[in-house]
């Protein structure tokens, strides 16, 4: 029970944003959520908004359940891969960036869609206390099918699962990466002053209009800045 208990005390949330409206990012999101706990020994727990369940089945009730899912955890894990960041997943990196919350971005995408140094929007480049992570997925994966059994034919590959093989090594790759940037962010000072975190979280809990008892909802907040602060993240 204490090693449980010992480990629970270390392990730390982490709000996995990504897209989640068709099977590819569904099986994805799961498989990088689940290298990363491994990677990292159960210290990196990522929460998954397509497993959160939503009180309530209307779409207001369940963009307020993911707010208060992103502001509860201790980091958070955003996927900027596509042609322009998936606007759900970009609201949720600014919200999170108000609330000061220690972030990794991570692009598996080798297409160059930015205006900056970045591969993409300008507008989401250089905030504080964010990681990047950038890695060509197709290459890598590419890369893991040569040198593992290149001379094999495409039925063979199909039949002997070698390409789910392929794809999880190159999960791996990629869990191991953010791992090591969560390490990196999770050290990352506050940028927020301890003077504005009381009026900030109160902010927080008014500003996105999430429905119900505004002093319960104001408390909730409370209890996560307290949470946060008792854990050094703020």
């Amino acid at each position: 029970m204490k090693k449980r208990d010992t480990k629970k005390r270390h392990q730390k949330t982490v709000y996995f944003a990504s897209e989640l409206y068709n099977i590819n990012p569904l099986i994805g999101n799961a498989y990088l959520a689940e290298a990363i706990y491994e990677r990292s020994h159960g210290r990196y727990l990522c929460i998954l908004p397509q497993d959160v369940e939503p009180v309530g089945t209307r779409s207001r009730a369940i963009r307020d359940q993911t707010i208060k899912t992103l502001v509860s955890c201790d980091l958070a894990l955003f996927s900027f891969d596509g042609a322009s960041i998936e606007p759900a997943t970009a609201v949720e990196f600014m919200y999170a960036k108000f609330a000061d919350i220690p972030a990794v971005i991570f692009r598996s995408d080798l297409r160059l869609a930015g205006d900056s140094s970045d591969p993409w929007s300008l507008m989401a480049s250089y905030y504080p206390r964010s990681v990047r992570v950038l890695i060509d997925g197709l290459k890598t994966y590419k890369t893991i099918m040569k040198s593992k059994h290149k001379k094999l034919d495409e039925v063979i590959r199909l039949a002997g699962q070698h390409s789910s093989a392929d794809a999880q090594r190159m999960c791996d790759l990629m869990a191991e990466a953010i791992v090591r940037a969560l390490d990196k962010a999770s050290k990352l000072k506050p940028v927020m002053p301890k003077y504005l975190r009381e009026e900030v979280y109160t902010w927080l809990s008014f500003m996105p209009g999430i429905r119900g008892n505004k002093k319960k909802l104001r408390r909730e907040f409370e209890h996560f800045l307290e949470y946060k602060v008792q854990k050094d993240l703020l």
